[in-house]
């Protein structure tokens, strides 16, 4: 369901049958696109997963009265991984193009993140929850079709070499993140229980830089008419 080799719009062949190489890849816009938005989402699921109980205790929540809140968030994000799949899958079989139905999950995903911003306005448990949620749901939603790009995007020869830079980026990208996290939120002058808000903000942000990357940069192109891409 998640990949493009079987979707009757997408029947060109590639016109070479050894991988690109990485210096053509790297001046394909379609890599660039795979690149960030892979680069552009797992940071910040990194960020909710490794550091949401931290952000409950900033807000003067014990982690034993807030075990409702660190749970059911992953719930909601193992259901999103599901639903960005299944819709993107169904949108194809109703005639979309395969870009077409990724970039409208893209989109949907980069929007529900949004949902973390009202987070810093409350330190009620119960609506904590459902912001982070609706919020997981949305951007597991989007990573599971930044996380198949490169297959929809590249023949079988290209793959692994792309999805090993997604993955390369990805991680350079998290570690930068976290560094920045924890300077930020370490910052003498910033109270407690907002040590967090600026970062929320921006991590809500982020998805929405990543999907406008996405709108832009994968398209078809002259690489798509010389074979050298798949049509998405």
């Amino acid at each position: 369901m998640l990949t493009a080799a079987n979707n009757p719009a997408n029947t060109q062949t590639n016109t070479n049958d050894r991988p690109l190489p990485m210096a053509v890849l790297l001046r394909l816009p379609q890599t660039w696109g795979a690149i960030f938005a892979k680069t552009l989402t797992d940071p910040v699921w990194f960020f909710i997963a490794d550091w949401f109980p931290i952000y409950l205790v900033a807000k003067g929540i014990s982690l034993q009265s807030g075990l409702i809140a660190v749970w059911i968030p992953f719930i909601a994000a193992d259901l999103g991984n599901f639903f960005g799949g299944i819709v993107s899958g169904a949108l194809i079989k109703r005639g979309w193009t395969v870009g077409a139905a990724r970039k409208s999950i893209a989109v949907f995903g980069s929007i529900g993140v949004l949902m973390l911003i009202p987070t810093i306005f409350t330190v009620n448990l119960y609506l904590l929850t459902v912001l982070f949620a609706l919020s997981t749901f949305s951007f597991t939603a989007y990573s599971t079709i930044a996380n198949v790009l490169p297959s929809d995007l590249f023949y079988s020869q290209s793959v692994a070499s792309v999805s090993g830079l997604t993955g390369s980026a990805a991680g350079i990208g998290t570690i930068v993140a976290f560094k920045l996290i924890g300077y930020f939120s370490d910052q003498p002058h910033v109270s407690a229980t907002h040590s967090f808000d600026q970062i929320i903000i921006v991590a809500s942000l982020v998805p929405m830089v990543g999907m406008f990357l996405i709108l832009w940069l994968v398209r078809n192109t002259e690489a798509t008419r010389q074979g050298l891409v798949r049509e998405i």
